[in-house]
């Protein structure tokens, strides 16, 4: 599905510490509160949601009513008790019945595959889940959800990290689900060729030195690899391409200074990895559909 650009005027936007998002075109920015990456919101009676994207992961459980979630591949009827996950950067669209009673989840998904052994569950962070069945899995994860709803709620110190916790949890019980089938994601454990170890330090390599200009060349010699066969096993091995990956996580430290700090923009293209303000903005504004002057406007802390 073509994603359209839409027009970057932020003179009649207005930031929520934890409300309405801001549209750019069919984009959705999230808002988040006290530099956290994390939103919960309880919804009743809102019924129309259109076809839209956003940079979060979007886990909607619903209590009470029907909810119809369209995505490229299908459309989806969650019900009473279940659950559903659209993955980051996914168009949908939601439309609900009336009286329709719901826990809408987004969160930042990057925090999760910084981890280590969660890098190799891109593949399924990466898909639409949907926990239909009446199963210990769904109960379990709308137990944690459900836990992830009060600490949000609840706001203790260190609120953010906790939710993320129960997150973590969670794709950990639907990971080992997958890896007990045969799914999408068995061949992990027949890749006898690729030494885990080996591509998870070259990823933490990679987290460490994103500032610098940093080439598929050097990671590859760091993992012991030629150019060729470490940008093939990296994709097949965590289900984005080393520059795919690179790009992200700069753009994922930037929003972060752009949103925190006050530091000029030409300081955070440099901090970020970019090299030059005019690579940043450019890259920025085609991922963002905003410049980076406009994206701090909108979501900055001060």
């Amino acid at each position: 599905m073509e994603r359209k650009k839409g027009s970057t005027d932020t003179s009649n936007r207005k930031r929520f510490p934890d409300g309405p998002r801001g549209l750019q075109a069919k984009q959705e920015f999230i808002s988040y509160i006290d530099h956290s990456s994390i939103r919960v919101r309880i919804a009743e009676g809102d019924p129309i949601h259109e076809d839209h994207w956003h940079s979060a992961t979007e886990i909607l459980l619903v209590n009470q009513g029907e909810a119809l979630y369209t995505l490229p591949d299908k459309t989806y009827r969650i019900t009473d008790g279940q659950i559903m996950i659209v993955p980051a950067d996914c168009p949908h669209s939601l439309k609900e019945k009336d009286g329709t009673q719901r826990i809408q989840f987004l969160f930042e998904p990057t925090y999760l595959l910084h981890l280590r052994d969660m890098s190799v569950m891109s593949p399924l962070i990466k898909c639409p889940i949907y926990l239909e069945e009446d199963s210990d899995t769904r109960r379990q994860v709308a137990c944690l959800l459900g836990k992830v709803a009060d600490c949000y709620a609840q706001k203790e110190p260190m609120w953010n990290s906790q939710c993320y916790s129960y997150l973590l949890q969670i794709y950990v019980l639907l990971g080992r689900r997958q890896l007990s089938q045969e799914s999408p994601l068995q061949h992990l454990s027949d890749r006898k060729a690729i030494d885990s170890e080996i591509m998870n330090s070259a990823l933490t390599y990679l987290n460490q030195n994103y500032m610098y200009d940093i080439t598929l060349e050097d990671v590859a010699s760091y993992a012991g690899f030629s150019k060729y066969y470490f940008s093939r096993m990296f994709k097949q091995f965590f289900g984005f391409s080393f520059s795919e990956y690179l790009c992200k996580r700069r753009l994922e430290v930037a929003g972060d200074l752009l949103t925190h700090t006050n530091r000029p923009i030409q300081e955070i293209a440099i901090a970020a990895g970019f090299g030059s303000v005019g690579t940043f903005n450019r890259i920025f504004r085609d991922a963002k559909n905003c410049t980076p002057s406009q994206y701090r406007a909108m979501y900055g802390d001060f």
